[in-house]
């Protein structure tokens, strides 16, 4: 059998507002709601499963996501739209603009519960020949 990440547990101050962002950045749509979580499914079948917790237990993590050229042209429209702080690196020195890393683009930024958010359109080194 083949290994493949399946969900992930997405700690959140309101699971329901960070899927939402989530999902209304990106245009995909809330896939489940179970529990105590709020799931947003991504193409390859794993889902970003949001889960209420206290704020003061949130470790801020980093969430990056491949997308195409027309998926990344669309939500960073959403992010400029929405006045979301944005920058070209990880260290936040260029801020509101993107990078052109491999042939590609990138921005980051955060969301609602404070995890660094980033979407590239070609993966870090370009695509295998």
């Amino acid at each position: 059998m083949s290994v493949a990440l399946d969900h992930t547990i997405v700690h959140a101050r309101d699971n329901r507002e960070s899927a939402e962002f989530f999902a209304g950045l990106l245009g995909l749509e809330i896939a489940a709601e179970w529990g105590p979580f709020d799931a947003v499914a991504l193409s390859n079948g794993v889902t970003l499963d949001f889960a209420t917790i206290p704020a003061d237990r949130i470790t801020p993590q980093h969430y990056a996501f491949l997308v195409s050229e027309e998926e990344f042209t669309a939500a960073y429209e959403q992010i400029k739209r929405r006045g979301i702080e944005h920058y070209a690196d990880p260290h936040q020195r260029h801020p509101g603009t993107i990078n052109h890393n491999d042939g590609g683009h990138g921005v980051y930024f955060m969301d609602p519960a404070g995890h660094a958010m980033e979407l590239i359109t070609v993966p870090y080194g370009g695509w295998d020949a």
